[in-house]
């Protein structure tokens, strides 16, 4: 048990304090974006009570997906550097109608 317990314990160790640098750093600031986006919708939801997806989270989206996109390409991970890139389109693509949205409902007001 003790050998199980050195391993993770080494492991860990070179996992998260050996490697750390800039690059981790700037990973762990893209995951915190990507997590802020569902805990805006959640709380958004929460308050409606019923599913909303507010527009902070296609912004978080877009700003944690940005960043990971920068940490893959880096890391110079093709499955990451894929996904990641797709998201951006998906993520630019909802706030571009969403802003098309607005200005429509705008120009009927005037």
């Amino acid at each position: 048990m003790d050998s199980v317990l050195q391993g993770l314990v080494t492991w860990l160790h070179e996992v998260f304090v050996q490697q750390f640098d800039g690059w981790v750093l700037l990973g762990f600031i893209a995951q915190f974006f990507f997590t802020m986006r569902f805990v805006v919708q959640w709380v958004a939801s929460e308050r409606a009570k019923r599913s909303v997806v507010p527009i902070a989270f296609w912004f978080f989206s877009l700003g944690g997906g940005g960043l990971l996109l920068v940490y893959a390409i880096q890391r110079r991970d093709p499955v990451f550097i894929a996904g990641q890139g797709l998201g951006l389109f998906i993520y630019v693509r909802n706030l571009w109608l969403i802003a098309n949205e607005r200005k429509a409902a705008m120009s009927k007001v005037d």
